[in-house]
């Protein structure tokens, strides 16, 4: 069933009509010219051999353009999958290694292997539990660990890494009479170039222009025989299909990083889909997403390449493009093939300083202070978030899933601590007869013997004490109150917990003397209060369908009771 699904959604989502056509094949041969040599780049930052950058914009970028659900999502190399990449296994092998290698490919198979699971089980709803301010305090955090990550590839400067990010980057300063006057040179023409591209020539494929430029540059003036770092031999033609390495005591070592970039990865394309799905008007569906990118890693396992993702920055130029069908992403991965198959040759001479200054221009674009301000000003909550994010995502440097997991906990304390307590309001009277916050609009008293009270929430397990606190310090600070009013608009869910809570409550507040009522009780709350029995308990003469009538009635028994009562 699932099987026929897709092929009948594959048959809806490609056109061949002759606009469709040629729309998409200008719009694949604009993403390539960005794609390649920024797959160069970003397999630079994950820390394998270049061509493999060129391997991840192949197959990959075909199997998620056939198996998601939008039509202009790019997938292939990104900034942030391939940082998380080379931070996740920095601690288990040294960069260049084989065995390093090895785990970039058994990373992109579990991480795979992950989403694809998360796809099927239809669980994709269960990877938005990061809130937006934490993902902003990890992004602009990550964001200047690539930049700065890329300083000693551009100035030349070599040294032995250590595993703490910011004592690499005074080492950097420390070695700065090891300066490799050349490499810096290539660093800083390239950053020049890709700015004038960006702001006068932006129609231009910039990166591709600077990277030929300056590849025939180095190549004239024998770059690589002052000593400077160029790319290297890559093996020309297609990548070898084979079963990736297993080792059991290393999957389980990196499925916490595995799980990191699932994640990560899912939301930047998720975001991606969501602007691409605005546009068009076309819907997606987040869990076939998550089977394409999930897919999309596995073959780029298969490949012997490494994690890839949808890529924001590609898939809005594909959009911009006049994309029309995934046909555009398979047309740009037949250009990235046509390189692997006849121009690999001219790519020897490419300097690493250029694809470090690609890498520090494409990530320039992710620091966004002013989103971790505004979290701030939504709520002092999100701005801490945010900021503790950003603080331990860079205390955290290199290994920045753990900058992440603290993110994500975060995310859930805060989810808690707000569940277990919702906002409650004392209500007064306003002139339009409505109830409403009392101290918000400075409202007097219902009544000297009447008071109401208002719970934004559900009333579960995590809150009914802060919901009974709440009533009681009602009471105790009027002590002539007869009646005490809980407006239900607020409450659209009610547990166990919440029944007994209440049960107890009117009990005790009977004993002293006390009402309480209920008004505008939802639907599915006054079922679980007739099912239980609580509602006898209360009494229907306690129940009201609108405040109005409650307020009214109420009332009016008040000032039926003698004055001493």
């Amino acid at each position: 069933m699932m099987l026929y699904r897709y092929w009948q959604d594959f048959n809806q989502r490609f056109d061949f009509s002759a606009d469709a056509l040629k729309a998409d094949f200008f719009a694949g041969l604009t993403v390539s010219l960005v794609a390649i040599p920024q797959s160069l780049a970003y397999a630079q930052l994950a820390g394998v051999p270049a061509y493999y950058g060129l391997y991840a914009a192949l197959i990959p970028t075909i199997m998620g353009a056939l198996f998601g659900s939008s039509n202009q999502l790019s997938t292939g190399p990104v900034a942030m999958t391939s940082l998380l990449t080379a931070a996740s296994i920095a601690p288990l092998a040294a960069q260049g290694t084989d065995l390093f290698i090895s785990y970039v490919i058994l990373l992109a198979l579990i991480s795979g292997l992950i989403q694809i699971a998360f796809g099927i089980m239809r669980a994709g709803v269960l990877l938005n539990f990061l809130s937006n301010p934490v993902l902003m305090g990890f992004i602009n955090a990550a964001a200047i660990i690539i930049g700065m990550s890329q300083l000693p590839t551009l100035m030349g400067i070599t040294f032995v890494q250590s595993t703490h990010f910011l004592l690499d980057i005074s080492q950097v300063m420390l070695h700065v009479n090891e300066l490799h006057l050349p490499s810096l040179g290539f660093g800083l023409v390239a950053i020049l170039l890709l700015v004038g591209f960006k702001h006068w020539a932006p129609r231009l494929p910039g990166v591709l222009i600077t990277v030929v430029l300056l590849t025939f540059t180095s190549f004239s003036i024998d770059y690589a025989g002052m000593g400077g770092a160029v790319v290297g031999v890559i093996p020309e033609g297609l990548p070898t299909l084979s079963v990736p390495p297993l080792e059991w005591q290393a999957t389980v070592t990196l499925l916490p990083a595995a799980f990191v970039i699932a994640l990560i990865s899912f939301m930047e394309a998720m975001s991606s889909c969501k602007v691409i799905s605005i546009k068009t008007r076309q819907p997606w569906d987040e869990n076939r997403e998550l089977i394409g990118q999930g897919l999309a890693k596995v073959v780029a396992a298969f490949c012997h390449s490494m994690p890839v993702s949808g890529s924001f920055s590609r898939s809005a130029l594909n959009l911009a493009s006049d994309a029309k069908t995934p046909l555009a992403s398979i047309i740009s991965a037949l250009f990235v093939l046509s390189t692997l198959l006849f121009f690999t040759s001219l790519l020897h001479h490419l300097p690493k300083p250029v694809l470090a200054a690609v890498i520090m221009m494409a990530v320039l674009n992710l620091v966004n202070f002013q989103s971790i301000r505004n979290a701030w000003l939504v709520s002092k909550d999100d701005g801490v978030a945010a900021l503790l994010t950003f603080i331990a995502t860079l205390a955290f440097a290199p290994n920045i899933q753990n900058g992440i997991l603290t993110g994500i906990l975060l995310s859930l304390a805060l989810l808690l601590f707000r569940l277990m307590r919702p906002r409650i309001a004392v209500l007064g009277q306003h002139s339009d007869t409505t109830l409403r916050d009392a101290v918000l609009h400075k409202l007097p008293p219902l009544h000297p013997r009447l008071g109401a009270i208002r719970f934004d929430g559900a009333l579960r397990f995590v809150n009914v004490a802060y919901f009974e606190n709440a009533i009681l310090q009602l009471e105790r600070e009027n002590p002539r109150m007869v009646y005490i009013l809980v407006q239900c608009s607020g409450i659209n869910q009610i547990d166990a917990s919440g029944i007994e809570m209440l049960r107890n409550l009117l009990g005790r507040l009977e004993s002293n003397g006390i009402h309480l009522a209920f008004s505008s009780v939802k639907h599915q709350v006054s079922n679980v209060m007739q099912t239980t029995g609580l509602l006898n308990q209360i009494g229907n003469h306690n129940i009201f369908a609108t405040d109005r009538d409650a307020i009214a009635t109420l009332r009016d028994r008040l000032e039926q009771m003698p004055k001493s009562a």
